[in-house]
C-alpha cells in the first residue's frame, strides 16, 4: 500500500481568464486535483486568480506570485502545480521565483501516462512526447541530462552543454520515431489482414475514466487493466467479441480522452487513435454519474472530428446507470444506450442493440444450402447475423435467411445459393 508520507504535496494555481465561464473552470480545476492524486500528489490547496489573460511572464501576476512564494514556504510543498501548459519563459521565470518544483498540467499528464505505459509502443510514444515537451524548455531549467546519457563522446568542440543536451535529445527523437514507424507498419500490416478477412471492428472511445475497459472487459472477457482512475488503459486492446446472434466481431479498447489534451500526446498516441479511424462502430462511453458529463461528451467529439473520424456510426453509452447524476439529461444527436456495465441485462441489451445497428450496414440473404456444405453453414453462423435456419429433409438442404456484410467475401459466395 502507498504509504501518505511518499505523496509529493502539490499546490495548484489556476487563472480563470474573463472568457472562461465558472462552471468549467470549476471542473477543470477539480480534475486537475484527480490528475494530482492519479500521479500520487497530495492536494495541500488550491490557489485561483481571475484576470483578463494569463499574465505574460508568469502565469499570475507579480502579487499573486508573492503570495504563492510564502504559502510554498509555509507548507513545505514539494511542487507547484499550473492548470495550464506553461510557455518556457513563464516556466523560467516561475523556477527562479519560487523554492519549488514547477510542473504544468502538460507534464502531470506525460508524468500519468509514463506511469500507465505497458506496451513497448506505449512507452515509446510517451517518451517521445516527453522529449518534444521538453526541448524547448531546457534553457535554464539546470537539468541533469545524464540519465539521457548526454556526456564524454557526445559534444564537438567548443560545444555547451545546453547545445550537447539538445543535440541528444533530437538524435533520441529520431532514433523514437525509426522505432515506432517499424511498430506502426507492424499494425497497419495486421489491421490490412483484419481488413482483408472482413471482420467487423468495433472501437470503445470516450473520456478518461468513463467505464470503458470495464465495459470491454465484460463485453468480451478480456483482462484489460481496470480502475478507478484516469488513465488506466494506454495500449490499445483488440478482443472477439460474441453478439447475440453468435456473429463474431472484434472490439477495442483506447486511451482516455481528456479536456485540453496536450497536444503532443495528440500526435504520440495518433498510431493508437487509427485503430478508432479503421472501426466500423464506435461505442462512445460517456459516464452519467460525473457532474461534467456534457463537457466530457463533447471533448470526446471534438477530438474524434480533430482526427477526422465523425462519420463513423456511432453507439452512445450512458454507463453508470445505478450511480447517474441527479441533473443528467442525454443529450446525444446518435442511438443511446443506459447501462451499468456491471449489469448483465444492460449488457445483454447493450449486444442486441450493437447488433441492430451491424445489421444496418449489411444486406438480407435468402438461401438454401445443401446439407455437405459444413464449412459454408458453420461460417454463417459465425461471420453472417443468421436470423433463421431450418432442415428441409425432402431435399436435404438448409434454409437460412439472415444478414451479411455487403463486401464480405461469403455473401458473393450466397449468391449461387440464392433463392
Amino acid at each position: 500500500m502507498e504509504q501518505k508520507t511518499d505523496l509529493e504535496k502539490a499546490i495548484l494555481v489556476g487563472c480563470q481568464t474573463t472568457n472562461e465561464d465558472d462552471l468549467r473552470f470549476q471542473y477543470s480545476m477539480e480534475e486537475l486535483v484527480s490528475l494530482t492524486e492519479t500521479a500520487k500528489g497530495e492536494v495541500l490547496l488550491s490557489v485561483i486568480q481571475k484576470r483578463e489573460r494569463v499574465h505574460p511572464a508568469t502565469y499570475i501576476g507579480k502579487g499573486k506570485v508573492e503570495e504563492l512564494k510564502a504559502l510554498v514556504d509555509e507548507m513545505e510543498a514539494d511542487l507547484v502545480i499550473f492548470n495550464d501548459e506553461l510557455s518556457p519563459s513563464q516556466k523560467r521565470n516561475l523556477s527562479s521565483a519560487l523554492e519549488a518544483r514547477i510542473i504544468d498540467r502538460t507534464q502531470l499528464i506525460l508524468d500519468i501516462f509514463a506511469q500507465r505505459a505497458r506496451s513497448k509502443e506505449g512507452k515509446l510514444q510517451v517518451e517521445l512526447a516527453q522529449l518534444q515537451y521538453l526541448l524547448p524548455r531546457l534553457a535554464g531549467q539546470g537539468i541533469a541530462m545524464s540519465r539521457l546519457g548526454a556526456g564524454i563522446g557526445t559534444r564537438g568542440p567548443g560545444e555547451t552543454k545546453l547545445e550537447a543536451d539538445r543535440r541528444h535529445i533530437r538524435r533520441r527523437i529520431d532514433d523514437i520515431k525509426s522505432q515506432l514507424n517499424v511498430i506502426v507498419h507492424h499494425r497497419d500490416r495486421y489491421r490490412e489482414r483484419r481488413k482483408k478477412n472482413k471482420t467487423f471492428q468495433i472501437a470503445i472511445v470516450g473520456y478518461t475514466n468513463a467505464g470503458k475497459s470495464t465495459l470491454f472487459n465484460r463485453l468480451s472477457e478480456a483482462d484489460s487493466y481496470e480502475e478507478n482512475q484516469l488513465f488506466a488503459t494506454l495500449d490499445p486492446m483488440t478482443r472477439k467479441v460474441i453478439l447475440p446472434s453468435g456473429f463474431l466481431a472484434l472490439i477495442t479498447d483506447t486511451v482516455g480522452f481528456i479536456q485540453d489534451l496536450p497536444t503532443a500526446l495528440i500526435a504520440a498516441f495518433r498510431s493508437t487513435l487509427e485503430e478508432v479511424k479503421e472501426a466500423d462502430l464506435l461505442l462512445h462511453v460517456v459516464d452519467m454519474a460525473n457532474p461534467d458529463y456534457f463537457q466530457h461528451e463533447k471533448t470526446v467529439n471534438h477530438l474524434l472530428d480533430e482526427l477526422d473520424i465523425k462519420d463513423i456510426p456511432q453507439l452512445t453509452v450512458y454507463n453508470k446507470r445505478d450511480i447517474q447524476h441527479p441533473d443528467f439529461v442525454p443529450t446525444a444527436q446518435t442511438p443511446t444506450a443506459f447501462i451499468s456495465a456491471y449489469d448483465v441485462e444492460d449488457r445483454n441489451a447493450l449486444k442486441k442493440k450493437i447488433e441492430e445497428l451491424v445489421i444496418e450496414g449489411m444486406e438480407a440473404y435468402s438461401v438454401k444450402v445443401p446439407s455437405t456444405e459444413g464449412k459454408l453453414l458453420s461460417q454463417l453462423k459465425n461471420e453472417t447475423i443468421l436470423r433463421e435456419l431450418t432442415f428441409n429433409e425432402q431435399f436435404q438442404l438448409y434454409e437460412c435467411k439472415g444478414y451479411s456484410l455487403r463486401d464480405h467475401h461469403i455473401t458473393g459466395q450466397l449468391q449461387k445459393y440464392s433463392v
